[in-house]
């Protein structure tokens, strides 16, 4: 019954027509369906990963979570019934319209709508981005991550952990409390952000090659209004990123580089550091916020604070070192 990635995202917006530009132009998903009220986009060989609805509010509309097959589903229904949680069997229309083949909708407890679900289609047309990108990070690991905001963690957390079953993967208390879950290697599918009210803080996407975030940080750059979080590099996923304002008001962190761990031998810890070792200065947060998180970013370069770089297969190449000092550091940490 184990969740197993984040699969698809809805979003309500008052501006439709504003998230061409954005998702495929800027971010790079391609269009797939569209209609007067509705738009979907790919990213990957799913059939759609992201779905916009027009709405009188600009608020997420639902996530889906995906399970391995139609047992995995079942054992999920009949857990959540053990635990009365209130859940209702999708129509079959409305697993047509997710493109999925079968899937349960229930609510977290502050409203979030949440639905579980298999078998998703996959195109038989390969992925066509909406501009020239290397491609995004997916697969097993699902379609990124997403951060939420809520009044209260002690109301949502335990439901989250105790029932669909995230476990954690660590957490900050400054600048601002943040608690981060994972279901796969991936550092974190989903995270909480302490903040007085409930919705949604910001959707990860992660690019195949640190040159497609550079790009795209320039094409923020002529509207820089749009940055909401400089580019930088966090501290517990390393994901080396920026975040910039999407249509809805919400922020898309566009990322590079993200942590892979090992969910078996896991241990949740605080960090300490604060969320980033540079960079990501953060528009939205108040400005004594600003100031602590600057603060926090001097006080690790002020100790030399070092996180290694991620790379995959076929997007690096190694270079020989040609500093003496650092050679004969990495060759002592080796023999050590």
């Amino acid at each position: 019954m184990n969740l197993q990635a984040l699969g698809y995202v809805g979003i309500r917006t008052r501006k439709l027509e504003d998230w061409n530009a954005y998702a495929s132009r800027f971010l790079g998903l391609q269009l797939v369906d569209e209609s007067r009220t509705t738009r979907a986009y790919r990213m990957d060989d799913r059939k759609q990963r992201v779905v916009i609805e027009q709405g009188e509010t600009d608020a997420p509309a639902f996530y889906g979570w995906e399970v391995e097959n139609a047992a995995a589903l079942d054992a999920m229904a009949a857990h959540l019934e053990k635990h009365g949680v209130t859940f209702a069997r999708g129509a079959r229309a409305l697993a047509d319209e997710r493109r999925v083949k079968d899937l349960i909708v229930l609510s977290d407890p502050i409203g979030n709508r949440v639905e579980v679900f298999h078998g998703a289609e996959i195109a038989t047309e390969p992925f066509r981005p909406g501009r020239s990108i290397s491609g995004f990070r997916t697969g097993a690991l699902g379609m990124g991550h997403a951060v939420l905001t809520a009044e209260r963690l002690d109301e949502v957390l335990p439901f989250y952990q105790d029932i669909l079953g995230f476990k954690a993967s660590d957490y900050i208390l400054k600048p601002f409390a943040a608690y981060f879950f994972h279901v796969n290697p991936r550092h974190h599918s989903l995270a909480f952000i302490e903040t007085g009210q409930n919705g949604i803080h910001h959707l990860m996407v992660e690019l195949y090659y640190l040159d497609d975030v550079g790009q795209a940080y320039d094409l923020a750059l002529k509207n820089p209004e749009t940055i909401g979080t400089t580019f930088g590099r966090h501290v517990n996923d390393y994901m080396t990123s920026f975040y910039s304002w999407s249509p809805s008001r919400f922020l898309i962190e566009y990322g590079w580089g993200g942590r892979s761990i090992d969910p078996a031998t896991w241990t949740p810890h605080e960090r300490t550091e604060g969320p980033s070792l540079w960079g990501h200065d953060r528009s939205w947060l108040t400005p004594e916020g600003r100031e602590e998180a600057r603060d926090l970013r001097i006080r690790a370069a002020e100790a030399g604070t070092r996180i290694p770089v991620q790379v995959v297969e076929g997007n690096h190449q190694l270079a020989p070192g040609v500093c003496p000092w650092w050679d004969a550091t990495v060759a002592t940490r080796q023999t050590g």
